[in-house]
């Protein structure tokens, strides 16, 4: 496989904008154990910006779970015009010696998704604390992005609802301010095919009811991305959140990609599995173009991007709609 990108395909793009990365900016959260913490990444020029807010996953390293991971998509998307927020969440590693025994731990669904809430309702604070940043964005226009556990998160946000597994509480958590969102290699369905030997430890990721999740979406899943710990189910499992909501839906499926889908956690990961520059740039510019076609109707930048990446010998993977 070609680990070049086509130009056609960053040309749907316009050309890479400075970014400007500033963090922390610390907004206390009443009853929360410490107070939540954002990165934000902004393109040095432009204004009407609008806001992808990233949920970082739970891998085993110590900082790439936090508001300091997910560079190679971050970067690339506050270069296309989007301004970037990440959270770190409770989850993180980074804080593990603090929330250990905190309301809610050790999946903290609940707070990962009022995280990104709690982001909205201070968007104007976040906006002023960074240099460069008041008045250029539109808070009209935001979107939800996340890898793995930050799939599950961006699940719950786009309407997904959460039945708690020891208690049968149910959860709604949809966040209606957002517009449209990305799942990357995101968990499945929960019943009899959770089956693996991870599936006791973390029991809250069968418990998500996806036929309410109808905000529209981009879900990603890898070819290779065998999720054996949960479930024996197979890749197919990843494409869950296509296969079991309703539309509007896409699923980009990337050949070859296992869990890291080549390596966006991180810049050089070692614990990426799959690692793949040319998969890294094209899962960057076909998620940047699918949120910017989704946030202003009538851009073509996703049917480009998809022209240029997903057709011919050298694609990097498919694409299918509902």
């Amino acid at each position: 496989m070609s680990t070049s990108v086509s130009p056609v395909a960053a040309d749907a793009l316009g050309p890479p904008a400075p970014v400007l990365s500033f963090g922390p900016v610390v907004l206390p959260v009443p009853g929360r154990p410490v107070d939540l913490r954002v990165r934000v990444s902004a393109p040095a020029t432009g204004t009407g910006l609008p806001v992808i807010l990233l949920s970082h996953g739970h891998g085993p390293s110590n900082h790439l779970s936090s508001l300091h991971g997910y560079a190679p998509l971050a970067d690339f998307w506050a270069a296309h015009g989007f301004v970037v927020v990440q959270p770190t969440h409770l989850t993180s590693r980074t804080l593990a010696h603090m929330v250990a025994d905190a309301p809610g731990a050790p999946d903290f669904s609940r707070s990962r998704a009022e995280d990104m809430s709690h982001v909205l309702d201070r968007l104007d604070v976040i906006e002023n604390a960074v240099p460069h940043l008041a008045g250029r964005i539109d808070d009209g226009k935001v979107a939800v992005a996340g890898h793995s556990l930050g799939g599950f998160t961006a699940g719950l946000l786009l309407g997904a609802r959460l039945t708690d597994p020891e208690t049968g509480t149910k959860a709604d958590l949809l966040e209606p301010r957002i517009r449209a969102g990305v799942l990357l290699a995101a968990p499945g369905r929960g019943g009899d095919v959770l089956n693996g030997p991870m599936a006791q430890q973390w029991p809250v990721i069968g418990g998500v009811d996806f036929s309410t999740m109808t905000t529209p979406a981009l879900v990603v899943a890898g070819d290779k991305d065998d999720p054996r710990h949960f479930t024996d189910m197979g890749p197919d499992w990843h494409a869950d959140p296509y296969t079991l909501a309703p539309g509007p839906k896409t699923l980009l499926t990337l050949f070859g990609a296992e869990h890291g889908l080549g390596g966006i956690a991180g810049y050089d990961a070692a614990e990426t599995t799959d690692e793949n520059p040319g998969r890294v740039a094209a899962l960057a510019r076909l998620t940047a173009a699918y949120l910017r076609t989704e946030l202003h109707p009538g851009d073509d930048a996703w049917r480009t991007a998809c022209q240029a990446l997903t057709t011919g010998p050298d694609s990097f993977g498919r694409v299918t709609s509902k």
